[in-house]
This record gives structure tokens, C-alpha cells and sequence, in this order.
């Protein structure tokens, strides 16, 4: 493995994730928006890694199997702790919608994948909207604090929830593009005449 920019950008949104576990159930003053922060740099660095791959040829396969891999254990991992924060039903139901997204697609790429066919299920504009909002609402729900007034939290939540419909949106958009690869292959088993 060659250690480069893209390749550090998405080892430290890894390790970040213990950091802001730890602040984040820390008694510290001002923890959570500390937390916060630090969170939203890790998300920032989620669109850097990439195109600092792109631009300066610094992919690689480790990179490009890491880099989602970061973004989802980020992602669930600051989830749980904010359905643990918050037992509001509410909170699980997006949580459950948001994890249960990203599981699905993953198998469904994976899949995909196997089949030649991984292409047909690309990250899609409307999956890149759906990140974006997804860590501005995680980000405000871990800051928690009131910002000049408003209600951060508040806000963070509109924007998860907004995020759980472009969640489901898209992973429709997902299947139905691999619809025609699952509807028309034969089982495994029978392929291999088992």
C-alpha cells in the first residue's frame, strides 16, 4: 500500500471516528460541538480524498475499497450515538432508514459487481446530495448547542430527515437500475448446474 495525500485524507476520516466518539459522551465544555467540528472535517475530507485521487493520479484499489468503507462506519457509528443521545422514535426511524440504505446498496454494488455489471449502479447525483446532506444534519445534531440563536439540532434533523428521503429516493434509483440483472439471472446454483 502506498502511502499518499487521498489515501491519508481517508485514513484520518478513520481516525476521527474514535475522537469523536469519545467527545462526544465527553463531560468536557463545549464537547459536542467539538465533536462537531471535528466530525465535519472528517466529512469534508469524504469529497477531497477523491478528487485529490483524480487529479493528481493517486487512486488505488486499496483506496477505492477503504474510501466507502470509511464513510459508512463514520456515518453509522455517529448515527447510533445520536440515537443513544436522543431515544426520540424519531431519531431511530431515521437511523434505521439511513443504515438500512447504505447495507442494501452495498450488498446490491457488491452484487452487482460480480455480475460485470457494477457500472449500472454508480453513485448517482442524487446519492452525492444525499451524503451532503446527510453530514450537514449529523454534524448539527452533534453540535447540539444553540448557534446565534437557532436551534441547532432542530435544524440538523430537518436536514437528516430531507436526507432519509433522498436515502429512499435513491436507493430506488439503485434497484431499478439493476431491476433487469436481477429479474432476468438464474440462481447461482443452477447456473453452475448444482
Amino acid at each position: 500500500m502506498k502511502l499518499n495525500l487521498a489515501m491519508l485524507l481517508t485514513l484520518f476520516r478513520i481516525a476521527a471516528i474514535p475522537a469523536v466518539v469519545i467527545l462526544f459522551y465527553s463531560d468536557m465544555n463545549n464537547a459536542r460541538p467539538i465533536a462537531a467540528i471535528l466530525f465535519g472535517i472528517a466529512a469534508v475530507t469524504d469529497f477531497l480524498d477523491g478528487w485529490v485521487a483524480r487529479k493528481y493520479g493517486q487512486g488505488s484499489a486499496f483506496g477505492e475499497f477503504l474510501d466507502p468503507v470509511a464513510d459508512k462506519l463514520m456515518v453509522s457509528i455517529v448515527l447510533v450515538m445520536l440515537v443513544q443521545g436522543d431515544p426520540d422514535w424519531h431519531v431511530d426511524i431515521i437511523a434505521m432508514i439511513i443504515i438500512g440504505r447504505e447495507i442494501t446498496v452495498s450488498a446490491l454494488r457488491e452484487w452487482m459487481a460480480t455480475i460485470g455489471e457494477r457500472a449500472n449502479v454508480k453513485v448517482s447525483w442524487t446519492g452525492k446530495l444525499k451524503t451532503v446532506l446527510q453530514m450537514f444534519g449529523i454534524g448539527f445534531m452533534v453540535f447540539q448547542k444553540q448557534f446565534l440563536g437557532l436551534d441547532i439540532y432542530k435544524i440538523g434533523f430537518a436536514l437528516l430527515v430531507v436526507a432519509a428521503i433522498m436515502t429512499i429516493w435513491s436507493m430506488l434509483i439503485y434497484l431499478r437500475a439493476a431491476w433487469p440483472f436481477i429479474a432476468d439471472r438464474e440462481p447461482v446454483s443452477q447456473e453452475r448446474g448444482e
